[in-house]
């Protein structure tokens, strides 16, 4: 028999796609045009459908509304407050999608904000999200969904390979050691992060150097190691 007091939740899946660019972490958002949180940023998401598994309503979702496939994608985390949407009782799955920067394509619907950390290391906490206009107001509980995506790419950057699916396919070590900086939002030092990178054997020489630089043309590197879990 059922039960009159419960409320069945709505499944939906939301996707923080992040990249780094320009020393900061970044983050797609998508315009909404309809009530309620009309006019705010959201993550791109959506409900479920009923023949979907999680993964497949991901990869769906950013095919359509970040026009992207072929990314890394895990599974971050179930948001389930109550009154997170004022509609319905909406169950949210989060992803977090991690790209290059030459990926993300905005336009009049499609923003990528920065991200700003005001915490250090693992201690979490709140996140603001903005454009070169200022902050901005977001959908829902979209920038706690935000914030924990931070979390997971500083906790995994240590002992996971995550770091490199923000990179293009060639690299400077300095390049390397930048993406770090940003993802952990302190300094590192040069030499040892060098002698640390190179010991791993997860990069390679590519043989060339850069091109087009104003300065000495640094050799790159390529990852060479195991791919990062997708899960």
């Amino acid at each position: 028999m059922s039960d009159p007091r419960i409320d069945h939740p709505l499944l939906a899946v939301d996707v923080v796609l992040v990249t780094a660019q320009h020393g900061r972490l970044r983050v797609l958002l998508v315009k909404r045009f309809q009530a309620p949180e009309e006019g705010l940023w959201a993550l791109p998401g959506g409900l479920v459908r009923r023949e979907e598994a999680l993964d497949e309503a991901a990869r769906r979702i950013l095919r359509e509304k970040a026009s992207l496939s072929d990314v890394f994608l895990e599974q971050l985390y179930t948001f389930g407050r109550p009154d997170r949407d004022p509609r319905a009782r909406v169950v949210s799955v989060a992803y977090m999608a991690l790209v290059p920067p030459e990926r993300l394509l905005p336009d009049a619907e499609r923003l990528v904000a920065d991200i700003e950390v005001p915490w250090s290391g693992e201690s979490g906490g709140s996140v603001v999200l903005s454009s070169a206009s200022g902050p901005l107001q977001t959908a829902f509980d979209h920038d706690d969904i935000v914030a924990m995506a931070v979390l997971r790419i500083r906790g995994k950057l240590a002992y996971t390979n995550i770091g490199f699916a923000l990179l293009g396919p060639s690299f400077t070590l300095r390049e390397l050691r930048l993406l770090h900086e940003t993802i952990l939002g302190e300094s590192i030092n040069k030499d040892s992060f060098r002698r640390r990178v190179l010991a791993t054997k997860l990069i390679e020489s590519t043989g060339t150097r850069q091109t087009a630089v104003g300065h000495r043309p640094a050799l790159l590197y390529r990852f060479c190691g195991a791919p990062a879990d997708d899960d």
